[in-house]
């Protein structure tokens, strides 16, 4: 993978920059999940757009350990863009790139624009003509699809399911009867410290024929998938609390 400037578009270049997935020990050094090509780009960036610009500091930081950064973390300017971001936000945060600086979009977690609120950034990145370059970096969703062993031809993110209780027990039988009818696997995600009533009230509202996977701490020294039938899983076949965790299900 080459880390040169592509002088084949007007403007600079933005990079979709991959994060690693959940917490680690400071100690830890950036992990293979982040290929070492990827980190070589990232490195000599000037300019990023992050969720955080603590948490895009920490990232650079653990960075410079293993591909020295080309400037100090203190001269790498870093602008904000989440759920908090005006659209009309969305034109200054590209204009450095646009003006011929190559910039980077990082993902507070996983790979960036999917489940991320950067997506927007690279519509507009796209509409303005600037090229786009997505690196190579852990997905959570994929991750846990490949692990799942459920229909990995066909399958949809949902993101997350409605909190309300009664919305939520609504949404998975509309989720549970479209995979029925399709074959298609469901994949969506949680608050890690509402996975336990997630996990309750699809025992409660789905088929015990239905196939449910479960993938934890993806990437992480804990790391599980489990899949099993609704009727085969326990709230002590997995610790839930406050793990990230993605949840796929597969109606018989």
């Amino acid at each position: 993978m080459s880390n040169q400037p592509d002088s084949s578009h007007a403007g600079g270049t933005l990079f979709l920059i991959p994060n690693t997935l959940g917490k680690r020990d400071e100690a830890d050094p950036l992990p293979d999940v982040i290929p070492a090509g990827v980190q070589q780009i990232a490195a000599r960036l000037d300019y990023l757009v992050a969720e955080n610009a603590k948490t895009a500091r920490a990232f650079l930081k653990k960075l410079g350990e293993t591909a020295p950064l080309a400037r100090p973390i203190q001269q790498i300017e870093i602008r904000e863009l989440n759920v908090n971001t005006r659209a009309e936000a969305l034109a200054d945060l590209l204009e450095p790139i646009r003006a011929g600086r190559d910039g980077g979009l990082l993902s507070e977690a996983g790979v960036p624009a999917v489940a991320d609120p950067g997506a927007d950034l690279v519509r507009l990145a796209h509409a303005a003509g600037v090229r786009v370059r997505p690196l190579v970096g852990p997905s959570s969703i994929l991750l846990a699809v490949m692990g799942s062993g459920l229909n990995g031809q066909s399958f949809a993110f949902n993101g997350y399911l409605p909190v309300d209780p009664g919305e939520r027990a609504q949404k998975l039988r509309e989720l549970e009867q479209h995979s029925r009818k399709t074959r298609q696997t469901q994949v969506w995600i949680e608050t890690p410290y509402r996975n336990g009533a997630l996990l309750e009230a699809m025992r409660q509202h789905c088929a015990g024929t239905t196939l449910l996977s479960i993938a934890v701490d993806l990437t992480q020294p804990g790391e599980t998938i489990v899949t099993l039938p609704l009727s085969a899983w326990r709230p002590e076949r997995l610790e839930l609390h406050k793990r990230p965790a993605i949840f796929s299900l597969l109606a018989a």
